[in-house]
């Protein structure tokens, strides 16, 4: 018998079933295996909140697989995430089991290396019940939140709406930016600078501040010119130098919030994206015999804390040491202040191994799964570095009693800055900043050279981006690290907020649901309040609370808002009158109106449903002209008339249509060499389009070759098995599909369209 070790996704088992030999069986749950239901809220209110969970839909053959697998085994080992829905997750699968509460069997690893996954096995513990209750109460608020919330917005306001505990906090969030923006009153101010000579005729540009008596701010034209009439006749005097050392530290290493934003930011990457990369990277990758096969490169990436353990500093040291030199390594241990609402379950994310250089495997990763590990790489190791040493020298320049600034820096030890620099260095607008020294001393007399006075107008606040709104939620402990990517992914796909370009833009939609929210649920959409609540969940981790105390305490007064709401008339007459055209339908003569979709504002029938004539419009409401598109024409001709033939697309891909229809209704289906030959009898392997732009692949011998995949593909023997491979454009994984054998690498290929 054999021992069962049960993770959530496949990817880890492969990475862990290399680690522990053929003694254990390594299978994946695929995620979780009960839930609430979907059709219900499946909270028994009167009854103590008791959740009813059942099977999710589409789990029965993962449910029976690991009921089978558990009953030869000699021992089970439940090795899900080393989080609170992880620790849910396997309290979960042993409920289903049927394995005993003080049955040691759970084991976790913030790290998935050979010797983390092995020590873990030697000591496995007890399913924490605390960290399931804590999740458990989190579940059961959010559903009672997010039914009740959405029943009403669906009588209230429109069908199809949703609400939910955090997701109304984050559209407030948004929407109370854009209210920031209509509501700005832009400023007219001047700065002035001045372009002056040194005695050793460096030219340098210098901005005016003040007089000795502080700042002085030059609110319009007259006051530029007041101050430029009087220094153009008076003399430039250096009347102080200072000469200073900064030294600068560097950024500790990421947790999920920071990693979300930085790649935002550095990379472009959507946070579903990044955090989809990052459970990649932890997970596990083939790397080749090179580096032992299956390797997770990071350590766990759903975390509110810097800290970083002895082994890994003690690693970090040696390998800066080794690689950089002994003035690279930090002179005091780098220990981080992490954030008060930090719940410090687990440490940094780092990599679980500083030898495998990101360059070493850059083959190997895809595109992106490189540039975030990168990221993550250079950031750690940089913050274990020693500081970078700055030379600075701020002079204070004298005319007439009205003192103008410049500053300068040069780098005097890099330091960190060697292999890591923060995207965004704080500006100082009072002084005009040099990245170098300016060569004056106390005393000197500057030649004016030039006067320069422009205009400037306060600007509005930004809009927020998803690394802005990261940031936001996590300042106000909103939300939790696990919960801000799916937040931002339910907000837009809600329509309640819509991306343009990098910003996040609240709809018409998603300020009137705020405006709802805001009336009758204030308590939902508090910052305060939510962040306070996020603190009672977590404290029943703690021991502090109880999963009745938390959800009865909130539910008492919830009870009344929705009492408030539901006997309210519907709100159906806030939604602003569709805006009438001057244009005329002409397919049924009626008018036009304005009206808002999911990809923007356009124009539609009045007579709708009966007439469901749409027409384009640009920014300023005018019609777009829909020229009709120019059909590609075939090489063949029609096989019933002779005619052109043209490619159509339909709702089952691209075909080939006789030019003639509808007097001829010949059609046929489009076919693209892939320049691979059969394995089966060595003819053509043709390119398909199958239903919803899809692409299959099969031989042109059919039917006598009956060679047919979904997948494409290669001209690419197997390293194994010399089996063709192909690519699974699902996974981004190149594939063998010979028996027996399970090779696979993750590479992202261009797909025949």
């Amino acid at each position: 018998m054999t021992n069962l070790v049960i993770v959530e996704s496949p990817a880890k088992a492969n990475t862990i079933k290399g680690y522990l030999g053929s003694g254990y069986k390594v299978i994946a749950s695929k995620g979780h295996i009960r839930d609430l239901p979907k059709s219900s809220i499946g909270i028994d209110i009167e009854n103590n909140f008791e959740p009813h969970y059942i099977s999710i839909r589409g789990k029965g053959d993962v449910i029976k697989q690991l009921k089978a697998e558990a009953k030869n085994a000699k021992k089970i080992f439940l090795a899900t995430d080393p989080d609170r829905e992880g620790e849910a997750i396997s309290w979960h699968i042993a409920t289903q089991l049927g394995i005993p509460e003080d049955r040691a069997c759970r084991v976790t690893f913030n790290e998935i290396t050979k010797s983390a996954v092995k020590s873990a096995i030697k000591h496995p513990r007890t399913i924490n019940m605390d960290l399931v209750n804590s999740q458990q109460a989190r579940r059961i608020l959010d559903r009672l939140v997010g039914f009740s919330l959405s029943e009403i917005l669906w009588k209230k306001i429109k069908s199809g709406l949703s609400g939910g505990r955090v997701q109304s906090v984050a559209t407030k969030i948004i929407t109370q930016r854009e209210e920031e923006i209509a509501n700005f009153v832009a400023q007219e101010y001047w700065t002035l600078d001045v372009l002056v000579n040194s005695p050793l005729n460096e030219q340098l540009k210098i901005r005016f501040y003040g007089d000795r008596n502080g700042k002085i701010k030059l609110n319009n034209k007259a006051d530029a010119e007041k101050i430029e009439n009087v220094i153009k006749h008076g003399n430039f005097n250096v009347i102080n130098v200072r000469h200073t050392e900064k030294e600068k530290t560097p950024p500790p290493p990421f947790i999920t919030s920071t990693l979300q934003q930085e790649a935002s930011k550095k990379l472009g990457y959507q946070t579903q994206k990044i955090m989809k990369i990052a459970q990649e990277l932890y997970d596990g990758i083939n790397l080749g015999t090179e580096f032992g096969g299956f390797q997770g490169l990071i350590t766990y990436m759903r975390t509110d804390s810097t800290r970083v353990s002895d082994m890994a500093k003690e690693a970090a040291k040696n390998y800066i040491l080794s690689n950089y030199g002994e003035e690279f390594v930090s002179q005091k241990e780098r220990n981080y202040k992490t954030s008060t609402n930090s719940q410090d379950a687990h440490e940094a994310i780092r990599p679980s191994n500083l030898e495998i250089r990101p360059d070493k495997v850059k083959k190997i990763l895809s595109g992106e799964q490189y540039k975030i590990y990168k990221l993550i790489w250079d950031r750690f190791l940089a913050s274990q570095m020693a500081s970078a040493i700055l030379d600075t020298v701020s002079v204070d320049i004298d005319n007439s009693g009205y003192l103008f600034k410049v500053s300068g820096q040069v780098v005097k030890s890099k330091g960190y800055m060697t292999i890591y620099n923060l995207l965004d260095e704080e500006v100082n607008e009072d002084e005009i900043n040099l990245s170098r020294l300016p060569n004056v001393k106390k005393y000197d007399s500057l030649k004016l050279s030039d006067i320069i006075k422009t205009q400037h107008f306060t600007e509005p606040p930004a809009r927020y981006t998803e690394a802005s709104l990261i940031k936001f939620l996590e300042e106000n402990g909103i939300g939790r690290p696990s919960t801000y990517a799916p937040i931002i992914s339910i907000i837009i796909s809600r329509n309640y907020v819509k991306r343009e370009g990098k910003s996040l833009v609240a709809t018409e939609l998603g300020k009137i649901t705020t405006k709802f929210m805001n009336e009758y649920f204030p308590e939902i959409v508090d910052y305060e309040f939510t962040a306070s609540m996020e603190d009672k969940l977590d404290s029943i981790e703690n021991r502090d609370n109880t999963i009745l105390g938390v959800i009865s305490g909130f539910y008492e007064n919830f009870k009344k808002e929705l009492d408030t709401a539901e006997n309210i008339a519907p709100w159906n007459d806030i939604f602003p009158t569709f805006e009438e055209s001057d244009i005329i339908c002409e397919k049924c003569g009626e008018k036009m109106v304005y009206k808002t979709g999911r990809f923007g504002r356009f124009l539609a029938c009045s007579a709708y449903p009966k007439c469901r004539n749409t027409k384009a419009v640009d920014s300023d409401g005018k019609v777009i002209e829909q020229t009709e598109p120019k059909l590609e024409i075939a090489p063949f001709k029609c096989e019933l008339c002779g005619g052109d033939m043209v490619v159509r697309k339909g709702k089952y891909g691209i075909f080939y249509a006789c030019a003639n229809y509808p007097e001829c209704k010949f059609t046929k289906q489009k076919e693209i060499d892939t320049g691979v030959k059969c394995p089966k009898c060595g003819k053509r392997i043709l390119a398909h389009h199958g239903k919803r732009n899809s692409v299959y692949y099969s031989c042109e011998n059919y039917p006598e070759c009956d060679f047919s995949s979904w997948d494409m593909p290669l001209n690419e023997k197997c390293p194994v098995c010399s089996g063709m491979l192909y690519y699974r454009k699902s996974r981004k994984q190149v594939i063998c599909k010979s028996k027996n054998c399970d090779y696979k690498r993750d590479q992202e290929m261009t797909v025949i369209e």
